[in-house]
């Protein structure tokens, strides 16, 4: 970023040039960083190397511009070098507050020395005086922000794409040893695999408002999320429908999982729903498939929004695979189909766990019509909801039959029953 400065009026005061105090900026610039590690905390944890060196050659740089500001002279290339620093911190992980507090505490260390032999008679130079001085800060302040920002985006940017790099690697089931070196992520014994999915946010269907970008906005919140709760360990491949995460075992314990989850949905503002089980790094792609295929019956079926273990859906995966048996019960509730209001009844009774009362006031209608399509359904299919075989039957007929439709059958939610 080239920046000008325009050649201002000499100031004075007492007869001579307000600057004469920063005259020494070799001596004074050592005293400021002496005064940065007594008063900016994070400071005194930074290297001897780097303290007697850049930060007090960059110290001197600020002065030397701070001065020539107040002399109305013009140093150029004095803000590049200041840019060039604030890039170099930036990539060392100096918090950027630490900067703009320890530049704070500079002009003002700066100032108190310019006005040491400042008399009452002049009031209108040291206005003028303050006025350079807030022109000095805000040059130096832009230059180290937009330095920083500049060469954080590009570490940030080098980061995403060496995760996204091993992440598909792992999920591929290459050979990741030389890799992680080189992207500089050490691979676990053991991951977490999971499968998450994101449902669309309600503003994705509001008149007026792009989908794309409430879509790409709810990604984003879950990524920050992500990478607030997981400090940079995780590794993930995700889209605003959802995708697959990769957790350290070594890291993350299956309760931290769950909170995990619920954190994420606060941040998606959406009901997030996972399938996780743990695999080694070279089992890592079937693992992937396996919760995929899991993620994907949950989704069918409407469960609820948590993390799924494999084990709680072993019913219901079986059910999905093919055989006799489940072309035998997908056909127990065809004759329900020139009937969409039994089949609606049906599914909204056994997601309510079977109470009358709440399927009637989930579907706005009385508990005697709810009876009363039981029967129907009862007569029809052949399978008495009131008898534990028939109940297993058309619960695991209802299974198939959402797993193979090729439109998804939501279940209306109900916290704490689940999918199957």
């Amino acid at each position: 970023m080239a920046v000008s400065t325009s050649i201002e009026p000499f100031l004075t005061a007492a007869g001579r040039p307000v600057s004469t105090p920063l005259s020494d900026v070799r001596a004074i610039s050592r005293q400021m960083v002496v005064h940065f590690i007594e008063n900016v905390v994070p400071c005194g944890t930074l290297p001897g190397e780097a303290l007697d060196g850049d930060i007090t050659t960059v110290t001197r740089i600020c002065l030397e511009l701070t001065r020539s500001m107040l002399d109305g002279r013009d140093l150029p290339g004095r803000v590049e070098r200041v840019q060039a620093a604030a890039a170099d911190w930036a990539r060392e992980g100096i918090p950027i507050d630490t900067i703009h507090h320890a530049v704070y505490e500079g002009f003002k260390l700066g100032f108190d020395l310019i006005i040491t032999n400042v008399t009452n008679h002049d009031h209108d130079t040291m206005v003028g005086v303050v006025r350079r001085l807030m022109d000095a800060q805000d040059m130096i302040t832009a230059a180290v922000s937009a330095a920083y920002v500049r060469e954080l985006r590009a570490v940030v940017s080098e980061h995403h794409t060496a995760v996204h790099t091993l992440t598909s690697a792992l999920l591929g089931g290459q050979n990741t040893a030389t890799m992680a070196r080189e992207c500089g992520i050490e691979i676990d014994t053991e991951y977490h695999v999971m499968a998450l999915e994101l449902p669309p946010h309600a503003k994705e269907s509001e008149p007026g408002l792009n989908a794309k970008i409430v879509a790409r906005r709810k990604l984003r919140r879950v990524q920050a999320e992500l990478a607030d709760r997981c400090d940079g360990k995780a590794l993930s491949l995700l889209s605003v429908d959802g995708g697959t995460l990769l957790l350290p075992a070594s890291e993350f314990a299956g309760a931290d999982l769950d909170d995990l989850v619920t954190r994420l949905s606060a941040a998606a503002q959406v009901p997030l729903r996972a399938v996780v089980t743990t695999a080694a790094p070279t089992e890592i792609p079937r693992a992937a498939e396996e919760v995929h295929e899991l993620i994907e019956i949950v989704h069918r079926l409407g469960g609820p929004s948590k993390v799924y273990r494999p084990r709680e859906l072993a019913f219901e995966y079986q059910l999905t695979r093919p055989g006799p048996a489940r072309d035998y019960l997908s056909s127990v509730l065809d004759s329900l189909e020139p009937h969409p209001e039994l089949m609606q009844t049906l599914e909204v009774y056994l997601a309510t766990n079977m109470q009358r009362a709440r399927t009637a006031r989930k579907m706005f209608i009385h508990t005697n019509t709810v009876d009363y399509r039981l029967k129907r359904i009862t007569q029809m299919t052949g399978f008495d909801l009131n008898d534990i075989t028939g109940l297993c039957y058309l619960r695991a007929a209802l299974l198939i039959r959402a797993h193979r439709s090729t439109k998804t059958v939501e279940v209306p939610e109900d916290p704490g029953t689940r999918a199957s």
